[in-house]
């Protein structure tokens, strides 16, 4: 009864690991960092499905990537294009943002490293008599 608790804990750890690599990730790639008015559309753009005004534009901008409206193509089903606007490091949008940039991106790679070794730890749960669970909970703290 015991080693199934083991188990079932262990898988649930697992799993909770692999999710929050991905959230971060998925965090870090997203460009609703910071959310713009909206921007109320004229009277004459109308939803081409719907026949009624569409809805207002809101300009985004994340660490690296942005949203932005598409000013020749305001009638069509997708008038924003998304993508990066820093090639490269340099130009991220500010040193906060910068240094934002550089700790999400030493968490997410930590976190990642758990979640690939919680997957071993179904197998082997201690290296060397430390506990594998010990040290990678003590990684996913610092990480977060």
């Amino acid at each position: 009864m015991c080693h199934v608790i083991v188990t079932c804990r262990s898988m649930l750890w697992t799993l909770l690991s692999i999710v929050v690599a991905f959230a971060e990730l998925i965090a870090f790639m997203s460009a609703d960092w910071l959310v713009g008015r909206a921007k109320p559309s004229s009277p004459e753009e109308l939803d081409n499905r719907t026949g009624g005004p569409q809805e207002p534009y809101r300009p985004t901008l994340g660490i690296y990537g942005r949203c932005t409206r598409i000013s020749h193509m305001q009638f069509s089903r997708r008038d924003t294009l998304c993508g990066p606007y820093a090639e490269n490091f340099s130009e991220i949008a500010s040193g906060f943002w910068q240094a934002t940039a550089i700790f999400l991106a030493m968490g997410i790679m930590i976190l990642c490293t758990v979640a690939f070794v919680s997957v071993f730890t179904m197998c082997v749960q201690s290296i060397m008599k430390k506990s594998i669970f010990n040290v990678c909970g003590l990684l996913q703290g610092i990480a977060g």
